[in-house]
């Protein structure tokens, strides 16, 4: 019969407790990249995307723009007609191998037929089809994100509105520029309003991808002359407001702080609107209205 002689050896039981040391340092170290740096990547990320946001509603607002002006003034109009379409990046992917959410976002039109009782209202109005007031419509897009603050950029009046829970600004102004006439005792504002019209089914996307406006000049009306009052009746009331009357560098201070006119806002109106009113001086404005077909999202409706 042969004996089975043992003998300790402790080095292969080290071996296993240095292997499951690193395991757990490994896995530390996963978790304090998990907890503390993951979260501020992803809000760098979702941050330099809404930069990016902003930027592609800023090129948006140019390119209505131009297709508005060569549908005013321009000599080719099948140029005019022509359709355009700009880019906008809806969210961002979330990051690989670690826990992160998409960011995700929804772009939308509001169109002279979902904007209720938001509008410009110009007294006298010469031209019939705005008579009761020129729809406020917009293109909006609400970020959903999952680190960095939700927000909300909107295209509306000519103007970018950035909108977020501690307030909102108008990060573009709208296209208005004012003379001061001192000789003939008015101050003239020359005020280019684009209004979107849109089809059912192509008003809204969402997701995180790249989607697209499709946008098109339609037609335009003008008027000129004097008016009683101005009325702008926004959902953004603060960030209009401040465009106008902030301190050196609202669009109408100069003549608001020098008296001229009045500029304020009426929250017993419903919706709370903004006036602008004569006061030393009158108030003549030139005003052009340019419709823009307006589609979102990828293919589009013949028309």
């Amino acid at each position: 019969m042969k004996r089975r002689k043992l003998i300790k050896n402790n080095s292969a039981l080290a071996g296993v407790i240095e292997a499951l040391l690193i395991i757990a340092l490994v896995a530390i170290i996963l978790s304090v990249i998990q907890l503390q740096y993951i979260p501020i990547i992803v809000e760098q990320k979702e941050a330099d995307h809404m930069d990016k946001v902003e930027n592609q509603f800023s090129t948006l607002k140019s390119v209505i723009e131009t297709q508005a002006m060569m549908g005013v003034i321009g000599s080719d109009q099948s140029l005019a007609y022509s359709p355009m379409s700009s880019p906008v990046t809806l969210g961002s992917k979330k990051l690989p191998y670690f826990v992160s959410g998409t960011a995700t976002g929804q772009l939308t039109l509001k169109d002279k037929n979902d904007v209720g009782n938001y509008k410009i209202n110009i007294q006298p109005m010469s031209i019939p089809e705005y008579s009761s007031g020129i729809p406020l419509t917009s293109i909006e897009y609400q970020a959903y994100n999952t680190e960095f603050i939700n927000q909300k950029y909107v295209l509306e009046g000519g103007g970018v509105i950035l909108n977020q829970s501690d307030g909102e600004v108008m990060r573009v102004a709208p296209s208005m520029t004012v003379e001061n006439k001192s000789e003939s005792g008015y101050i003239k504002i020359y005020w280019y309003i684009p209004v979107f019209t849109g089809f059912e089914g192509k008003k809204t996307d969402a997701g995180w991808e790249d989607t697209y406006v499709r946008t098109n000049y339609s037609k335009h009306s003008t008027q000129e002359g004097a008016v009683n009052w101005i009325y702008i009746y926004t959902p953004h009331i603060e960030a209009w407001n401040k465009s106008l009357i902030q301190n050196d560098t609202g669009i109408l201070w100069e003549y608001y702080h020098n008296g001229y006119i009045n500029v304020y806002i009426d929250y017993t109106e419903t919706p709370h609107c903004i006036k602008i009113e004569p006061q030393s001086k009158n108030i003549q404005v030139a005003l052009t209205v340019v419709e823009i077909g307006v589609q979102i999202g990828h293919g589009e409706i013949i028309t």
